[in-house]
């Protein structure tokens, strides 16, 4: 019988799947904290319960099954005590007595399997990574608590700082297990993994003598919310090389109330921290995340390049103030991809340094891949080019985007002062519903680090192009608005359909100090705008560098309870 019910398991191994929503090969299921699944079709191997929800079974044959689930290769099957003491009660008593017998047997003979496992390291889970780690380790082996209540800041701490020095012997992993884990802010290492299971969820600490204050950036020269210094983001790295930030939907919670109601009451004296700042590196991934209530921006990879950014949730109340989902900054050779983020500033936002800063620092942001993009921000836009571009801004494509219940689609802002270039822009496949602009452009926006700005730098804002754009609901299509005797020029609109809201503006289209073509576009553009039926707005038809990277699957473990 024991055969026939192993024979059995290994054929619902499929419907174990289904049962429990699972994707990607991806196992529900933990050493010393498992969670299993039970299915009606497993015959006489099921005894009898009254429920079909998910149940407990008694803890000896469970060790057995336990065990199984290793040998199968999939999900155990959990009975309701109350059900196994009813089953004695029925004529079926010596079937059920054989089958709890045989799985008692079962544990004892593979009791020295399962306390490895308790205490040695378990497959848990699988997840996709630039580069797969030899060691593993678990949050709660530093000391960590997940109470929601005492500080883990010296349990992170630890924990990178021992297995920084596996970074040569194949890399290590750090794992967040269930819980809440209340921490203020901590670096990472080279050569490693921060994995956050799906039901964890890092609350940021409200104690500023947790956030360390470190000095502006040096293409900005002064924090964005006060002179001087900035608190250390949450999450932060420099000089790193191979990072990998994800998790199976795990959760990062900035408590950005606290900090908000600062900004709002002039009451700070340093910049807001970032939820995730990663500054002069190369090979980083931050993937697979719910980013919830930041103090400020939410990503920022600042001076690195090779950078993958997909699979992330971002949310923060659309009134709350410069929460900007992913900022890339001086960045080469990124991608973004498959993000779902609601915010109170833009989606994404790039950006290359303010002013004369930025013009010093001299690092543009160039070859980004944005694609499968959805955003909501009623007051910014869904991808945002500036308005601090000093260092230039180079070669951005965006494609299967969609924009709802937002100000505007595309924008670039920039000023006079600013200096540099936007150039090379492609944008194809958007879709807009609910929104004020469509098209929208700005050369006078922002304010100034401080006097010392060039009031002759102008920026160079070049080649920028839109095809196959579909909105509805919308206020004016377009507000173009380059610098007089410096205007934007090359800009290319073609196959645009728009659809007004019932109460449009006046003017449809504004346009002045630009130049460029249109082709195929409704409402009918400005006058700057020439109909040009041979107008295409090509997309580049190579691809990046950053495209080609392949993610591998690895595998995360650890023992947990």
């Amino acid at each position: 019988m024991l055969q026939s019910a192993i024979l059995q398991g290994k054929n619902d191994f499929a419907t174990s799947e289904r049962v429990l929503g699972t994707d990607s090969g991806k196992r529900s299921y933990t050493s010393g904290h498992v969670y299993l699944a039970s299915f009606s079709n497993f015959g006489d191997f099921l005894l009898p319960s009254s429920s079909d929800s998910t149940r407990l079974v008694a803890p000896a044959i469970l060790a057995g099954l336990g065990a199984l689930a290793h040998t199968l290769g999939t999900l155990v099957l959990m009975i309701e005590a109350s059900g196994f003491a009813a089953a004695a009660a029925t004529t079926a008593l010596g079937t059920v007595i054989q089958i709890a017998l045989a799985f008692l047997t079962l544990g004892l003979l593979s009791s020295r399997e399962v306390e490895c496992a308790r205490h040695g390291h378990t497959k848990l889970f699988d997840f996709p990574a630039i580069n797969c780690r030899k060691h593993s380790a678990v949050l709660t082996e530093f000391g960590g608590k997940g109470d929601g209540k005492t500080s883990n800041t010296k349990a992170f701490q630890s924990a990178i700082s021992q297995l920084s020095r596996l970074a040569s012997d194949g890399g290590a992993q750090l794992i967040v297990p269930p819980g809440k884990w209340l921490t203020g802010s901590f670096n990472l290492t080279s050569h490693f993994t921060l994995y956050i299971h799906k039901e964890a969820v890092i609350l940021a600490s409200q104690d500023e003598s947790e956030w360390p204050v470190v000095s502006p950036l040096p293409s900005y020269g002064r924090g964005r919310d006060a002179p001087g210094g900035r608190f250390n983001s949450l999450i932060f790295g420099t000089n790193l090389t191979d990072v990998v930030i994800t998790g199976g939907n795990g959760t990062i919670d900035g408590k950005g109330a606290y900090w908000w109601d600062k900004f709002k009451t002039n009451q700070l004296k340093y910049t807001r921290p970032y939820l995730i700042e990663i500054m002069y590196s190369q090979q980083v991934q931050i993937s697979d995340l719910t980013l919830i209530n930041s103090p400020s921006w939410h990503v920022h990879p600042v001076y690195s390049r090779d950078i993958i950014i997909q699979g992330l949730t971002i949310l923060a109340p659309t009134d709350s103030p410069n929460t900007d989902g992913i900022n890339p900054d001086s960045c080469s050779n990124i991608r973004i991809e498959d993000c779902y983020i609601v915010s109170g500033d833009d989606c994404i936002a790039v950006k290359s340094g303010w002013d004369q800063y930025g013009t010093s620092f001299g690092m543009p942001t160039q070859h980004l891949l944005i694609r499968r993009l959805t955003c909501i921000s009623p007051d910014s836009a869904v991808i945002a080019l500036g308005s601090e571009m000093s260092g230039g801004i180079q070669d951005v494509r965006a494609e299967d985007i969609i924009g709802i219940n937002s100000q505007s689609g595309v924008r670039i802002k920039t000023a006079v002062g600013r200096g540099a270039y936007v150039k090379d822009i492609y944008v194809k496949g958007m879709k807009m519903y609910t929104m004020k602009y469509v098209f929208w452009m700005t050369g006078n926006y922002g304010s100034h680090p401080d006097k010392g700005f060039d009031p002759k730098a102008f920026p160079v804002i070049q080649n920028i192009n839109y095809r196959n754009i579909f909105a509805q609901n919308v206020s004016m299509p377009a507000d173009l608005e380059g610098i007089q005797d410096h205007p934007f020029t090359g800009i290319c609109i073609s196959n645009a359909n728009i659809n007004l809201s019932a109460k449009p503006k006046k003017v449809l289209w504004n346009c002045s100090n630009i130049a460029g073509v249109s082709s195929k576009v409704n409402p009918q553009p400005c006058n700057l705008l020439p109909n040009k039926v041979s107008a295409s707005c090509d997309f580049p038809p190579d691809t990046l560098p950053i495209d080609n990277v392949k993610l591998k699957i690895c595998s995360g473990s650890g023992t947990y309870i």
